[in-house]
């Protein structure tokens, strides 16, 4: 396996592993788990989110459109562009955390993006997983930098990167359009060096 050509087996079976959550590409079956805590989580959640354009159909609310966006997102993974999973706690369907946006060639780096169920909320969860999914990113993909940006006003989500001490980069204004509006957001980055440095100390911190 090399930085330009990792390897992408298929989703099926592809299963990442911490303390006490399990990573894995979401399948049509997880409609029901996902739909449900995505419409408990309707407010708790929007706010932080790209809108959905109006004429676009609903994966919350039909289950054709949920085993679409699947496929979809099998076939950025496939692709290499993005990798999706879902979050899953004693079985049951938790969240999502994403790697997104992956550019190969000399930058090798690419963004993560998450949510959780407001009812996990406040039990290190979130950051149990986006360290699972950084050991992925530079131990699997050989990806050599992560991001993560998040609108300032978001204190749960940057109390994540506080936990794991990711280095806040500086502010970048009016950088996604969330909710429609254009928001600034921090950023926050790890490079791989870093990861070597750290990785003992994050490993039996959080996974082991």
């Amino acid at each position: 396996m090399t930085a330009m050509h990792p390897a992408r087996p298929s989703s099926v079976g592809l299963r990442l592993y911490g303390r006490r959550v399990v990573l894995r590409p979401l399948v049509p079956q997880d409609f029901n788990g996902w739909a449900d805590v995505r419409r408990r989580n309707g407010e708790w959640l929007t706010k932080w989110e790209p809108a959905r354009l109006p004429h676009h159909p609903d994966p919350e609310s039909n289950r054709d459109v949920f085993a679409a966006r699947c496929g979809a997102r099998e076939r950025e993974r496939l692709a290499g562009s993005q990798y999706a999973f879902g979050i899953f706690v004693d079985g049951a369907f938790a969240g999502e955390i994403n790697i997104n946006n992956v550019v190969r060639g000399a930058f090798q780096s690419a963004t993560i993006g998450y949510w959780i169920d407001r009812l996990r909320a406040g039990q290190s969860l979130m950051s149990e997983a986006v360290l699972v999914v950084l050991q992925y990113a530079f131990e699997e993909l050989h990806l050599h930098r992560m991001e993560i940006c998040i609108i300032p006003r978001n204190g749960n989500s940057r109390r994540v990167m506080e936990k794991l001490q990711i280095r806040e980069e500086g502010l970048a204004e009016r950088f996604l359009e969330i909710n429609g509006v254009w928001e600034d957001h921090v950023r926050y980055g790890i490079t791989i060096e870093e990861w070597h440095e750290r990785r003992v100390q994050l490993v039996s911190d959080w996974l082991n």
